[in-house]
């Protein structure tokens, strides 16, 4: 049996790679200095990719790797810890691509004592992994018999007592955002399933008994509890993602008139609220909430389907891109279009833009689709001709990019960097627009969130003035890129804005006294955010008891600045430069507001941004900015 004690607790010690063309396995020792520079998860994904790859590989040949990696935190019973990071070569965007995902799988990893899997090259007919840890083997099983098998019935053969990561038919046929799914979550950006598709890999199976290893597991036990009983205590946390779920944001999108309708025409729609978390709590919930492994939080939903039974309900990105965007306002159809997607192994985001991006092609006499806005018919079986590449679906399945180039409409094609934008509307959110514009993976939310902060959380600032637009991306991008390097659920960060503020009225004199100090704050922010000192979060204090390294929340800024770096290097080897620090031309020259003359000002934010980050006009990280972050290129 493999002997090998990481001298950093908190980790395995060891990654496993795979061979799937030679049919061969290798562990080897964990990279210390990579875990001490980038943490695991992302992090480290980022750095193997970029160090083991050339420029210009083809995203779905065999050169492009499939990284399955954790981070110190995965194995333990801290809430919301349980989520593994996929890094890959995007097949959708030509750069970084990168996914997270909850279930149990990454628990199963480190059970297995591994930190990181490796998969190389490709199968030449289906094929599935079972990895035993406490025997150290690989098994290459032949998958023909899962081959063209949904997420759902593909775990149910593999059983219940082993921790799994499978692909669907999108996968399988290469839709350019097919994800990896473990339980009912997904790991649904970037095309990761694409990649795994393209190795013929149709599911990893990991299992063991090895426990995680801790420098004060006593300290460690005890914070969790407080952290815990905060959660509890939470109006976020321990309140309305248990009742609503994440779909509880929909009122207040809606009201700030950022809910993307109508492919982004809109920020309003009439019937939201018939999709709300509110709505699917009164009427469609059957009694049963889910969460991922350990964690206290049970933000999934169960809702009935007919013809189904029990399945996972939306979440708020789908609710609100296959709602609303579709001007539809059938929170049952909507279901229906999760599930079809989910079991084939698809993005929801990146779905529902397409196929808003194809009703209005179809709307202008660009393109005949058969579907409609407002009108649910079709849709279904559309979204099953995406996954088998049938038909028309063999073009959705390329993305919003490819298709406007195909059939027109660049101009309302709601993409960045060729990733399908999420459902918070830019041009009432301002730092959201330059964060969507710069984040390396393209035009996601969960790489910084920064609307929290502005437009949709407790302690809001004007969203549409220039005041801290170009500092707030900085501070949350640097910051997610830590918790995606940990690996722990982005709605951790939830919890940063304590109850005593949440219980505020939006009215009274210090909600209004602290909203102007945080909008007037400017660079101060920035510095503040990295200021190095004592743990004061949960995440610090956690890495610390668990690793025995003291970390504050500067070091984890400085460890996620890093890591976004790093992405930027790789991003500009692959030709993913700055002119892709852009928004939809509907998000740059359409309003949706009165008195806006166009729409975001991102000309006026960005070259802030860069210098915030200490890049230059050319949106390139400078040689001391690399030099003081010790990002080797």
């Amino acid at each position: 049996m493999w002997q090998c004690v990481a001298m950093i607790k908190g980790y395995a010690g060891r990654t496993l790679e795979v061979d799937l063309a030679a049919r061969t396995f290798v562990f080897k020792p964990l990279d210390e200095e990579i875990a001490r520079l980038y943490i695991g998860g992302k992090g480290y994904g980022t750095r193997l990719l970029y160090d083991r790859t050339e420029a210009g590989i083809d995203p779905l040949g065999p050169e492009n790797p499939l990284i399955f990696a954790t981070g110190p935190l995965n194995g333990s019973v801290a809430p919301q810890s349980n989520r593994f990071a996929v890094v890959c070569k995007s097949p959708l965007t030509g750069g970084i691509g990168n996914a997270a995902c909850g279930g149990s799988y990454a628990y199963g990893m480190k059970r297995a004592g591994i930190d990181v899997l490796v998969v190389l090259n490709r199968s030449e007919t289906p094929v599935r992994l079972d990895i035993d840890g406490d025997n150290d083997t690989v098994e290459f099983i032949d998958a023909s018999d899962l081959w063209g098998k949904g997420t759902y019935e593909t775990q149910e053969i593999l059983g219940k007592k082993k921790h799994h990561a499978v692909i669907g038919p999108a996968g399988e046929n290469l839709v350019l955002y097919a994800g990896i799914v473990s339980n009912e979550r997904i790991a649904g950006r970037t095309g990761v399933g694409a990649v795994m598709g393209s190795k013929k890999l149709k599911a990893v199976t990991v299992r063991g008994k090895r426990k995680l290893e801790m420098d004060d597991p006593e300290a460690f036990k005890e914070y969790t509890k407080w952290v815990r009983e905060m959660f509890k205590e939470h109006p976020v946390l321990g309140e309305s993602l248990k009742r609503f779920g994440t779909a509880g944001i929909v009122g207040t999108t809606q009201a700030r008139n950022i809910i993307p309708t109508k492919n982004f025409q809109r920020g309003n729609f009439d019937q939201a609220l018939k999709v709300s978390g509110e709505y699917m709590e009164d009427h469609e919930l059957v009694g049963v909430k889910s969460s991922c492994i350990h964690c206290p939080v049970t933000c999934g939903r169960d809702v009935e389907l007919e013809g189904v039974g029990r399945v996972k309900g939306p979440e708020y990105e789908t609710v609100a891109l296959m709602g609303p965007n579709l001007e539809i306002g059938d929170l049952k159809k909507v279901a229906e279009w999760n599930y079809l997607a989910d079991d084939m192994g698809m993005d929801t985001i990146s779905l529902g833009a397409v196929l808003s991006f194809t009703m209005e092609l179809e709307e202008r006499g660009m393109l005949e689709s058969g579907i409609h806005f407002g009108d649910p018919a079709g849709v279904s079986e559309l979204i099953k001709d995406v996954a088998h590449r049938s038909g028309l679906g063999d073009d959705l399945a390329d993305g919003v990019m490819r298709m406007s180039r195909k059939y027109g409409g660049g101009e309302f094609a709601m993409h960045v960097k060729g990733l399908e934008l999420s459902a918070y509307d830019p041009r009432g959110s301002f730092a959201q627009g330059v964060e969507y514009a710069t984040t390396n993976r393209g035009g996601c939310h969960v790489q910084g969130a920064s609307m929290y902060l502005e437009s949709v959380g407790p302690l809001t600032i004007n969203p549409q003035n220039l005041k801290l637009k170009a500092e707030i991306p900085v501070a949350q991008q640097n910051l997610a890129s830590a918790i995606n390097s940990m690996v722990l659920c982005i709605f951790t960060t939830y919890g940063m804005i304590p109850k005593q503020i949440h219980d505020l009225r939006p009215d009274s004199f210090a909600h209004k006294a602290l909203s102007f100090a945080l909008e007037n704050s400017g660079p101060l922010f920035l510095k503040a955010m990295q200021m190095k000192g004592k743990p004061m979060l949960w995440w610090e204090k956690w890495l610390t008891y668990i690793t025995g390294t003291p970390l504050s929340g500067g070091h984890l800024q400085e460890i996620g600045g890093r890591v976004f770096n790093l992405e930027r290097m790789y991003n500009l080897r692959e030709g993913v430069d700055a002119s892709t620090d852009t928004l939809p031309p509907r998000m740059l020259n359409e309003s949706t507001f009165k008195g806006m003359e166009s729409g975001h000002p991102l000309d006026q934010l960005l070259p802030r941004y860069y210098r915030n980050r200490g890049w230059d006009e050319n949106g390139v990280p400078t040689a001391q900015t690399l030099e003081r972050l010790q990002v080797a290129v």
